[in-house]
C-alpha cells in the first residue's frame, strides 16, 4: 500500500514557523513527508531539515520523497520525545503533528482501524513490545475501564471493559472487528445510533495506551523548549482535547512559570519566562475541512522561545 497522507494546515504552519533559509528545522512526526517537504523547500543548502519518526516505513518514504531537496537532510528514527537528544543540536523550528497518519489508519494490517478487519496491533513502531492485543487480552478490567474513560472519554467505559473481560474469558480477542462487535454489544441502543462510530473512543484510548502518546507529548515539549534557539518556534497540531490540553497547559507554563501567590508584590520563586505563546489553538479553514474531513478536530498552537536580555 502506498504511503498516502494529506498534510493539514500547511500554509498556517509555514507562516507560524517563520522559516529562515539557513536555519535548523525538525519535523518530529514526519509521516509521509508532506509537512517536511513544505519546510525543506524553503531552506537553502546551508539549512538543515531533520525528519523524525518512530515508524520505519514512514522514514523510508521520507528518504525517497525528500532526497531532491536542496538542503541538508537528516533522518532520525525514534519517538519525538527523544528528538532533542537524538538530534544533538538546537533548533530554529520544530513541528509536531500528533495525528495518526492516513496511511496507518487505512492500512488494515496495522490494526488501527475499526472499519477493516485485521489483527489487533496499533503500534506506531512495529518493533515495540506492547500491542493492542496485549492490552485487550491481558489488562485488568479496572485498567481497561480507566483508559477508556481517561483516554477515550467513553461514558460507557465500565460496561465495555466488563464485556471485553467476559468475551476474552471464552477465547482470546484477536482482530479489530471482533473488538468492534464486543464494544457494540456492550452499548445501549441509543448509543449505537449516534453519528460517531461506536468503537471510535475505545480504539482511540487503546492506541494512546499502546504508544504512550500523552506522556510522549509532555516529555517532548519540555525537552524541545530547552533546545530551541532564541526566536525558535514550536508548532503543534493536536487532534483531540486530551493532547490539546497538555500542549495548552505546557505553553502557558513556559510563558508564565512563576509559582508565587498572586498577592506577592514581586516574584520570589525566580522562575523566568521561556518565551511567548503566539498561536492559541486555531482551527483549519472551512474549505480545508470540507476537502479533508479528518482535519475537523485539528488545532494549531505555537510557542516562540525567547531568551532574556
Amino acid at each position: 500500500m502506498e504511503f498516502v497522507h494529506k498534510s493539514i494546515m500547511v500554509d498556517e504552519i509555514l507562516q507560524s514557523l517563520n522559516i529562515r533559509p539557513d536555519g535548523v528545522y525538525a519535523d518530529g512526526t514526519a509521516g509521509g513527508g508532506g509537512h517536511s517537504r513544505a519546510i525543506g523547500e524553503r531552506l537553502s543548502p546551508q539549512g538543515t531539515l531533520i525528519c523524525n519518526d518512530r515508524d520505519p516505513e514512514a522514514l523510508a518514504v521520507c528518504e525517497e520523497r525528500l532526497c531532491s531537496l536542496n538542503c541538508h537532510l537528516r533522518l532520525i528514527r525514534g519517538t519525538f520525545s527523544d528528538l532533542a537528544e537524538n538530534a544533538g543540536q538546537t533548533f530554529d523550528g520544530v513541528l509536531l503533528d500528533l495525528g495518526v497518519s492516513s496511511y496507518q489508519l487505512d492500512c488494515a494490517e496495522r490494526g488501527f482501524s475499526y472499519m477493516q478487519d485485521a489483527p489487533l496491533d496499533m503500534r506506531m513502531n512495529p518493533e515495540d513490545k506492547l500491542s493492542a492485543r496485549q492490552i485487550v487480552n491481558e489488562w485488568s478490567e479496572a485498567e481497561l475501564t480507566r483508559i477508556f474513560f481517561e483516554y477515550g472519554e467513553e461514558r460507557y467505559s465500565r460496561r465495555i471493559a466488563s464485556q471485553i473481560v467476559q468475551s476474552r474469558g471464552k477465547a482470546p480477542i484477536e482482530t479489530t472487528l471482533q473488538l468492534v462487535d464486543i464494544i457494540k454489544s456492550a452499548l445501549p441502543k441509543a448509543a449505537l445510533k449516534e453519528k460517531q462510530h461506536p468503537a471510535k473512543r475505545v480504539f482511540q484510548a487503546i492506541r494512546i495506551a499502546v504508544n504512550d502518546e500523552l506522556e510522549q507529548v509532555r516529555l517532548a515539549l519540555d525537552s524541545l523548549v530547552e533546545n530551541m534557539n532564541d526566536g525558535g518556534r514550536i508548532a503543534v497540531l493536536t487532534f483531540h482535547s486530551l493532547e490539546d490540553r497538555i500542549v495548552k497547559t505546557a505553553f502557558a507554563r513556559y510563558e508564565r512559570p512563576c509559582t508565587c501567590p498572586p498577592e506577592f508584590p514581586v516574584c520570589t520563586c525566580g522562575k523566568k519566562s521561556l518565551g511567548k505563546v503566539l498561536v492559541k489553538g486555531i482551527a483549519p479553514s472551512a474549505e480545508e475541512i470540507e476537502e479533508n474531513p479528518r482535519a475537523r478536530s485539528t488545532r494549531l498552537r505555537v510557542f516562540e522561545r525567547r531568551f532574556e536580555e
